[in-house]
């Protein structure tokens, strides 16, 4: 037995020291290898968790996704399907012997299904459209899925004839009579997207938004969790935004509900709130809706709280409103209820991290039931809940907690090989004085294989929003370990504007794009220095996207002697110009408090290129040609700056990507490119 056992540590010392020999510091590459855990889908008994895996094909510049299972306790890991289609969005029938998902097999999105018993997925739909966010009955009679049709067409048949003579027209032009022209990446062609209701077993699909010029879920994030089934399956609610011309700078999302026949038209049952309301969920007895509101219209990083509605089947209406954590100075996302409808729980932001927490139906008190890292799709499986949860050090993984917060078990280790094989920095959260007095969160990450007795240059990392967090999350964009890896210390400071801390720390950055944010990281960065000796305070880059790349173009001008080099990704350059050029106008209405020529004075306050004059700093600057978010043009305008005042400076331009950079090669490409303008500046 000592000789066993002594051979059993040796071959565990020998595995260790073979890791660590293989291990190197963490690069894009690793970020890439890394396989993506979402959906996660637990059975109707609780005992098994379905979930999507992304898996990157660099050399194919694609990706591919299939349905996994486990059990709740880890074990029985295995790959549901291996079609070279993208499989995703997974629902369980509610007698737990099917999977209902969407697959691309076959050249469009339609509904498949897997039984749990074996053999091949077959298909359930055949729409000449794509289909989208699927989910089911609670019965599990009725399918409830989207797709993007004319408003005012009769049918998805007359939907597929205009796209026939749209297509057959000898001309490419297009007329516009009311914004949006064009939104997020893409041109619109007129189409909205509509929630249908069939039959599973076969049928015709209903449009049960039929008539409504809106879109659910909203463009172009939303997902299914912005519709529901009522309790006995007989309609559905959903959100939407009907606003006409006023689209593009209104935030008034109503929720309706709409028998699944189609017998009647939808009904507004929130048209006395003017701001959003969204994601609706029944309490497991069907007598009350819960769903998320704001109070301010005009102003999409309100806080959202969760409201209570009495619910009547028959008539399917609602009593009047219970504002139930109007108390809680926090926002709210992803509700589900507890199995006795006593408790709803929910996840939301929360001192630099995502938090799990449980709110009491009777008096709002709200507890704190997990709050390190960033727990993701919380749902619960039996006397559990099962969520993904991913920090500074590790991709998403599947975790399950007890309802009072106590033994959080681990699930999958899908990543565990690729994590032990990079080598990481070591994240630590601090706080410090910011403006006004105020106390600022930061994170500093380490350098990869740091020692303490050397001098690091340091990447100042700016987030976007502004109403945003760089936080305890595994970010696939702007990961802090791509620069521990290449040598640099990190440092994140959450500005005034972010999200997590109250709303008013919030709201505070309105009107002040330009000022506390700014105090906030000049003091961060200070801050950050005399904490931590081993960051060489005179070897500094900042690099910023979206808000942060604005930021950039503001620092260049107004804290022009602080950086060695400065990146500048997707920012605007002329605020007053951006207004005109983007397509969410609520954002800057509210953050600018009005319009360009109403208030002329707060946009010209916060301008960058009022201040270009000033510009001495090396700078990259990176657009995306599909970008309507933030126009093309400040990225151009930035370097055209650059170039015309001799500051050293190059320009990455992707002419296929939007606000983010999300194919492999282009990231690659971005991260060898941006490491590079870094080393350039900090290193030599």
């Amino acid at each position: 037995m000592r000789t066993l056992r002594s051979s059993f540590l040796l071959s565990i010392i020998m595995l260790v020291s073979a890791l660590s020999a293989q291990a190197h510091p963490f690069s894009v590459h690793d970020m890439l290898a890394m396989q993506r855990i979402s959906s996660p889908a637990p059975s109707p008994d609780g005992s098994q968790v379905a979930f999507v895996l992304k898996t990157i094909d660099v050399e194919g510049n694609s990706s591919q996704t299939d349905l996994w299972l486990v059990r709740r306790d880890g074990s029985g890991l295995r790959r549901l399907t291996t079609n070279p289609a993208a499989d995703f969005n997974p629902v369980w029938s509610p007698d737990g012997q099917w999977i209902y998902f969407l697959s691309t097999r076959g050249g469009t999105s339609q509904v498949w299904r897997i039984s749990l018993q074996g053999g091949e997925a077959e298909v359930v739909t055949d729409e000449p459209l794509d289909v989208g966010n699927l989910k089911i009955s609670p019965e599990g009679k009725t399918l409830a899925y989207t797709m993007d049709v004319f408003v005012d067409c009769e049918d998805v048949a007359g939907t597929v004839k205009r796209l026939k003579e749209i297509d057959d027209r000898p001309y490419t032009g297009r007329i516009y009579d009311h914004l949006f022209v064009r939104h997020w990446d893409t041109w619109e062609d007129g189409r909205r997207t509509h929630l249908f209701a069939r039959k599973v077993d076969g049928g015709t699909s209903v449009d049960v938004c039929k008539g409504l010029d809106g879109n659910t879920p909203s463009r172009p994030f939303g997902g299914s969790e912005e519709f529901t089934f009522t309790p006995d399956g007989r309609a559905l609610v959903f959100s939407m935004k009907v606003a006409g011309r006023e689209e593009a700078w209104s935030t008034n999302y109503d929720l309706y509900v709409a028998p699944i026949d189609g017998s009647v038209p939808a009904k507004n049952i929130t048209a006395e709130n003017p701001a959003w309301d969204t994601q609706p969920v029944f309490s497991p007895d069907g007598t009350t809706l819960a769903y998320l509101a704001m109070k301010r219209p005009g102003y999409e990083s309100d806080r959202y709280r969760i409201v209570l509605r009495e619910w009547n089947g028959e008539e399917l209406s609602v009593g009047p409103l219970r504002w139930l954590t109007e108390d809680f100075d926090r926002s709210f996302y992803g509700l589900f209820w507890g199995p006795k409808s006593r408790f709803i729980y929910c996840y939301g932001p929360h001192l630099g991290q995502r938090a799990l927490w449980k709110v009491a139906v009777k008096d709002g008190k709200h507890t704190l039931l997990h709050s390190m890292g960033t727990v993701r799709s919380p749902a619960f499986a039996a006397d559990r809940i099962v969520f993904g949860l991913d920090h500074l050090r590790s991709p998403v993984e599947l975790y399950s907690i007890k309802p009072n917060g106590k033994d959080l078990l681990r699930i999958t280790h899908i990543n565990d090989e690729r994590v032990a094989e990079a080598e990481m920095g070591q994240p630590e959260q601090f706080t410090f004085e910011g403006a006004g007095g105020d106390e600022v969160y930061a994170y500093v990450v380490t350098p990869a294989n740091f020692d303490a007795s050397k001098r690091y240059p340091v990447a100042f990392l700016i987030h976007g929003g502004p109403q945003g967090s760089f936080g305890n999350d595994f970010h696939y964009r702007w990961n802090p370990q791509a620069y521990a890896g290449a040598g640099y210390a990190v440092v994140m400071v959450d500005f005034h504007g972010s999200t997590g801390y109250g709303q008013a720390f919030c709201d505070a950055i309105r009107g002040d794009w330009g000022g506390k944010p700014l105090v906030d990281l000049q003091k961060g960065l200070a801050a950050a220095l005399q904490k931590y000796p081993w960051m060489d305070g005179d070897r500094v880059a900042a690099l910023g996207a979206s808000y942060g790349g604005y930021m950039i173009n503001w620092i260049a001008g107004n804290w022009p002697d602080r950086f060695t080099c400065l990146v500048a990704h997707d920012g605007n350059l002329d605020e007053r110009a951006a207004y005109y050029q983007t397509e969410e106008l609520w954002f800057p209405e509210w953050d600018h408090m009005g319009t360009p020529w109403s208030d002329p004075e707060h946009y010209e306050a916060q301008n960058p290129v009022n201040f270009v004059q000033n510009w001495k700093t090396p700078m990259l600057i990176i657009h995306g040609g599909r970008d309507y978010r933030v126009d093309l043009s400040g990225g151009i305008g930035s370097f055209t700056a650059c170039q015309r005042r001799g500051i050293p400076s190059k320009f990455l331009y992707f002419p296929d990507e939007n606000h983010w950079v999300l194919q492999p090669q282009n990231s690659i490409l971005w991260h060898d490119t941006v490491i590079g303008w870094l080393d350039q500046w900090t290193k030599q």
